[in-house]
């Protein structure tokens, strides 16, 4: 027999997919032969999972990842990118974010950076690990429309707080004085703390050129991010035979 004053309790204490849980049980006969300890799990499992799933929806929202379908079951390792699988899946298991490690992906325009990147990503996001998706031109900008609005430590918080932060096309253009300032502060504000995943067509060898060269800023940014990380350079083994991996990808998104 149902007992409305539970019900009334569980959904009152904002339990209601437990109290649902109750309804189906005290009106299904077949749970009647089951032990009340064991009833009881089935109702904390199903209050339990749900909340871990609207945490995982909270986390992917927050991510704002660019390909939030990407998946490390589905990269591509037949297309003649020489990626390594066993490195790759190494990473998957997001041991290099307690060791506050960084991935420097690198490679021409459609070779799957992004994509690899957001996979990871959604790797660590299994993990309940705090993740965040900008492109380097839409934080700089963001920054300077911050700093006028005198809430630029608020900005760069945003950026510098989740454990694992994916910056795309980084250096695809020379940032100024002002953009350099805040990339190294961003950096030193994540530096042993956290993760970041830098994604380039820029090898990572000429990144001090597009940093502008000789300037302490440059020296600054380098040494805070360069000597601790893990290196992909996504080259194609056959640059004639070279496919667009947005074309390879997007068969893979589902339909709505």
């Amino acid at each position: 027999m149902l007992n409305n004053a539970t019900i009334d309790k569980l959904i009152t204490m904002k339990l209601k997919v437990m109290a649902d849980a109750y309804i189906v049980q005290e009106q299904d006969p077949s749970y009647r032969g089951i032990e009340f300890s064991d009833r009881l799990a089935m109702l904390v499992d199903a209050q339990y999972n749900q909340r871990q799933d609207n945490r995982m929806k909270r986390l992917v929202k927050a991510a704002a990842l660019d390909q939030p379908d990407a998946s490390v079951m589905n990269i591509d390792y037949h297309s003649g990118r020489n990626l390594d699988r066993r490195m790759i899946q190494k990473l998957a298991t997001c041991e290099y974010i307690v060791d506050s490690l960084n991935i420097f992906i690198t490679g021409a325009t459609g070779s799957g950076k992004t994509y690899l990147a957001c996979a990871l990503a959604m790797e660590a996001l299994k993990q309940y690990i705090t993740v965040k998706y900008v492109r380097l031109s839409d934080f700089l900008l963001e920054s300077t429309v911050a700093w006028d609005e005198k809430r630029y430590d608020k900005v760069l918080q945003t950026y510098a707080k989740p454990r694992l932060l994916i910056i795309d096309e980084w250096l695809a253009m020379t940032p100024d004085a002002n953009d350099l300032h805040a990339i190294k502060e961003l950096i030193h504000r994540r530096r042993r703390k956290s993760s970041t995943i830098f994604c380039s067509q820029v090898l990572k060898e000429g990144w001090y050129q597009a940093l502008g060269g000789a300037n302490t800023e440059a020296e600054a940014i380098l040494d805070r991010i360069t000597y601790d990380g893990y290196e992909i350079n996504i080259e194609y083994t056959d640059p004639a035979k070279a496919v667009s991996m947005r074309k390879i990808y997007s068969r893979l998104k589902p339909i709505d």
